[in-house]
Order: structure tokens, then sequence, then C-alpha cells
């Protein structure tokens, strides 16, 4: 089972954040590094970030961060 690791104010930021990045690949620059922008959008709406859990860090309140 995956700890979630992602709060909710971290969460909408990612969300926010990965949909405007997705969108510059439809009326911005329309390059394909826009498509990055699903990275955050991916790991908002699954509550979880790899990195978040190599650095044992956690925004989320319900599961605190392990204490390295």
């Amino acid at each position: 089972m995956i700890k979630l690791n992602v709060g909710s104010w971290d969460r909408w930021l990612r969300l926010g954040v990965g949909v405007f990045i997705v969108s510059l690949a439809f009326w911005g620059p329309q390059t394909p590094w826009a498509w990055v922008g699903l990275v955050p959008v991916l790991t908002g709406l699954f509550r979880f970030c790899p990195l978040y859990t190599v650095c044992g860090i956690s925004t989320d309140k319900k599961s605190p961060s392990d204490g390295r």
C-alpha cells in the first residue's frame, strides 16, 4: 500500500500548476515540453510523490513524515 504524502494545499497547487502547464501545449508556445505538466497533475490526483518518499517529506497531516 502506498502511503499518501501530498497534503490538500499541496495537492491543489500541483493540480493548478500542472493543468496550466499542460494548457500551454494547446494555447501557449505549443511545444511538447508542456506535457511535463502531467507529472504534477498525476501526483496531485494520486496524492503520492515519489520524490517526497525519497526525501522523507510529507505534507499530508494524516500521515506524518517518518522523521528522517
